[in-house]
């Protein structure tokens, strides 16, 4: 009898872990705040032996198919592990349909999922779709120097050459060759755009990224710059080519990495800044914080008080000896801080309400900021590298840049181009456009994938018009 009853007991949970695993499997979709919202997909299903098998997409980010190293449900728990970009996330099955949990990837983020038919897609109308009015190459070469691997993708215009040719350098954080964020893909845009108009374009995956090897968490900026120098060194070697036209086309960060690179090659005659910073990185951070924070309804009277902070803690953190000491010293900021800030401005701009909320928020800053990308970063003033520029300069921000505030910063790239050696250079604030240069109405970073336009179409026109004036 005992038997008989243990037999029934192990066939009852045998069933309900079967109708948990059949439950979960399909598609399921959610959304982090990591700045901006992005959707995480979670293909779920099941081999002839029942062990669950899990596919993830990232599709804002133009990332599908990432392999995962393992999926278990225990009880109502499901936990996925996805060490290939060293996340996790752990959920609790609330019903057939809803899994609440969180996405582990460096930090926590509330991740609830909802299962769905299909992962809708976005609309995208300026994405360039095939045939070409041109030649686009999927292209690999070799870093002589920096010893890796690049894949990229080359357009070059139908008819005889040589063309002028520009290299893209992407913005901060690992992306792909077309700049990919939130379906949009604004290089794939920009490059389309420039080769119809005559100019051979190559974009590049970032290294560690794509077709591009290396390794890119414990690279910096100067270590990109390298990788740009790689790109024109390619260049230099296609037939197809103007060898005395070749510039470069950086966007954000990249626009920082233009002007590190072109005070060192002859062979640049030429770039574009869209949105690169003309002012010391640490002004310009806590100038986006302020942007920010306003752009979301922060008081100003908060926001104000928060700045104070936040320029002293990216000030200390950069030059810290060890994570451990910036902790301390940011700690010891922040405590003060608190002590002296109402507790309304300092819950608005931080969450911080008792010892363990800034533990936490400390934590969080410098797990973010300590690293060798960001202490390169954090470090850096442009405008040195701005005024030993000898080569053709345009720069562009949008009014409504809430990343790289376009007043300040383009004064500050105007006051160091007056004392370079540049033989034209032009400046330009274009009204109603945000840090990707989209027609904006919010104007907020969560509005970026809310948006169909990829990238303004006048300001298309503008970098056409001073390349077709100061370089063919």
């Amino acid at each position: 009898m005992r038997q008989f009853q243990l037999l029934l007991l192990l066939t009852f949970l045998f069933a309900k872990i079967s109708l948990a695993q059949t439950s979960v499997v399909g598609i399921w979709q959610g959304t982090i705040n990591a700045g901006l919202q992005l959707r995480l997909v979670f293909h779920i299903s099941a081999d002839s032996t029942g062990k669950l098998i899990t596919v993830m997409d990232s599709p804002d980010q133009n990332s599908k198919g990432f392999p995962t190293s393992g999926t278990s449900i225990k009880g109502d728990s499901l936990i996925i592990e996805v060490s290939s970009v060293n996340g996790r996330y752990a959920g609790k099955i609330k019903n057939s349909s809803t899994i609440n949990g969180e996405w582990s990837q460096g930090k926590l983020f509330p991740l609830d999922l909802k299962k769905v038919d299909h992962v809708e897609e976005l609309i995208r109308p300026q994405t360039p779709k095939p045939p070409f009015p041109y030649k686009s190459d999927s292209v690999e070469y070799d870093g002589a120097n920096t010893k890796l691997q690049y894949g990229a993708t080359i357009t070059i215009p139908n008819g005889r050459g040589p063309f002028p040719a520009l290299v893209m350098i992407t913005g901060s954080g690992q992306q792909g060759r077309d700049e990919d964020l939130l379906g949009h893909r604004p290089f794939a845009v920009i490059a389309d755009y420039l080769t119809k108009n005559g100019y051979v374009v190559l974009r590049v995956d970032d290294r560690g990224k794509g077709k591009s090897t290396g390794d890119f968490e414990n690279s910096t900026s100067q270590d990109f710059a390298n990788d740009v120098e790689e790109s024109l060194n390619y260049l230099n070697t296609r037939k197809e080519v103007n060898h005395k036209k070749i510039g470069l086309i950086g966007h954000s960060e990249g626009g920082m990495i233009a002007p590190m690179v072109a005070i060192k090659r002859k062979d640049v005659s030429f770039i574009v800044l869209l949105a690169g910073p003309g002012v010391k990185i640490t002004q310009l951070m806590t100038e986006q914080n302020g942007a920010i924070l306003e752009s979301v309804g922060i008081v100003h009277s908060a926001s104000e008080k928060f700045l104070s902070l936040y320029k002293s803690m990216i000030e200390i953190i950069p030059g810290a000896d060890s994570k451990e000491t910036a902790k301390e010293k940011v700690n010891q900021l922040v405590t003060t801080w608190q002590q002296q800030t109402p507790s309304a401005a300092v819950r608005a701009t931080t969450g911080i309400y008792d010892d363990s909320s800034r533990n936490k928020y400390v934590n969080t800053i410098v797990d973010g900021l300590y690293n060798p990308w960001f202490r390169f970063f954090l470090g850096y003033d442009p405008a040195p590298a701005i005024q030993k520029l000898s080569c053709k300069v345009l720069a562009l921000n949008g009014s409504k840049d809430v990343q790289v505030i376009s007043k300040s910063n383009l004064a500050g790239i105007d006051s160091a181009l007056k004392k370079s050696k540049s033989p034209s250079y032009k400046t330009q604030e274009l009204p109603g456009l945000n840090h990707l240069f989209q027609h904006c109405k919010s104007c907020q970073l969560a509005e970026y994938g809310k948006l169909e336009e990829t990238f303004s179409p006048e300001a298309l026109d503008i970098i056409r018009d001073w390349l077709n004036k100061e370089v063919k």
